[in-house]
């Protein structure tokens, strides 16, 4: 497959989850709620590049990228690995592409067996996947280790002796064990210290040249997401609204939820911070999602046909997609008809 094609692709995925239910609602005979985690997401993941995923907290984001691995399966809609539907992929080849596309988890700590040393881990994964033979395991090892700049003596090592940055590192060695092709970090660097935070997205950087490895990184800090990305996927209760390569997202975002995460996002000058929020208001209830645009309860621009029609992603520029009514044709409408 040529680079630069997609090697995932999301059609019309969504996935829900039930609610927890109050007795009240039990003897009353309610049907279960529902939350909407993702809502008809359609997007590319292109061979050799970093998709940034970015949202407040309760976007969706990591409900996507559980799916995308398989660790959930969607309710609706396909997921294609190089044009295959995963979803009907024989154990065979559900196997090959468990190893082919490995995600890294948030908490370094929690997804690491406590009562097993790093080189225990690393051979689990090894053995596992038939990647070496027993007597290889060792050397592999200690090149893994080696790769994400740890020492060999690390592996006789347990979690809890380890630095979380440290642990994030095992963790990535642990998923470049089995020799992947996409690697999907689910807030990679959130839990770490800021100067740890930048080490650890260095290697990541260095390790996707020398491996060539296509990266997925969801993130909810837009300056990391900035500085690794080549494209950016901006996600709100559970629909994709804008994406674009990153320079020009950042330079020039066309969905007004994209623009109030910008105006928001921390500077790393203290003089400099913001207070403002996000966006005014409060996420809707995602057990009862709104009608018409899902942005229209908070978007000061939003006008009559925002709060009928669902917006879908449309041509904004080269490679730049926003889900908006608002364009240089409805502006004019919008001008007399703000929401407060």
């Amino acid at each position: 497959m040529r680079e630069g094609a997609p090697v995932i692709k999301m059609e019309g995925v969504s996935k829900s989850f039930r609610a927890r239910q109050t007795l009240s609602h039990m003897l009353a005979g309610r049907p279960p709620a529902v939350v909407h985690a993702l809502n008809q997401v359609d997007l590319e993941v292109r061979r050799g590049e970093t998709l940034g995923i970015v949202g407040e907290s309760g976007c969706g984001k990591s409900t996507l990228a559980r799916c995308l691995v398989r660790l959930l399966e969607p309710d609706e809609g396909r997921i294609r690995f190089e044009g295959k539907d995963v979803g009907t992929l024989r154990p065979a080849e559900r196997r090959v592409f468990h190893r082919r596309v490995q995600m890294i988890f948030q908490d370094p700590y929690s997804s690491l067996n406590p009562r097993m040393s790093a080189g225990q881990v690393l051979s689990e994964a090894l053995t596992v996947h038939e990647m070496r033979s027993r007597a290889e395991i060792p050397k592999r090892i200690a090149e893994l280790l080696a790769l994400v700049r740890l020492p060999a003596e690390a592996g006789e090592r347990y979690p809890h002796e380890f630095s979380g940055g440290q642990r994030q590192r095992i963790g990535i060695a642990r998923a470049l064990a089995v020799e992947p092709e996409v690697l999907v970090a689910d807030e990679l660097v959130s839990a770490l210290d800021m100067s740890v935070q930048a080490q650890v997205i260095n290697l990541l950087l260095q390790l996707q040249a020398r491996l060539q490895l296509t990266v997925v990184f969801v993130a909810h800090d837009l300056r990391l997401v900035r500085h690794i990305s080549h494209r950016v996927a901006v996600m709100y209760l559970g629909r994709v609204v804008e994406i674009s390569p990153s320079a020009e997202l950042f330079a020039a975002p066309r969905h007004p939820y994209t623009q109030a995460l910008l105006a928001a996002a921390p500077e790393l000058d203290p003089s400099r911070r913001t207070r403002v929020a996000a966006a005014r208001g409060e996420l809707p209830n995602p057990l009862d999602l709104p009608k018409g645009c899902l942005f229209n309860t908070r978007c000061p621009f939003a006008f009559d046909r925002c709060f009928a029609e669902r917006p879908e992603l449309t041509a904004r520029g080269p490679g730049h997609f926003a889900a908006c009514h608002l364009t240089k044709v409805s502006e004019a409408e919008a001008t007399g008809t703000v929401a407060h």
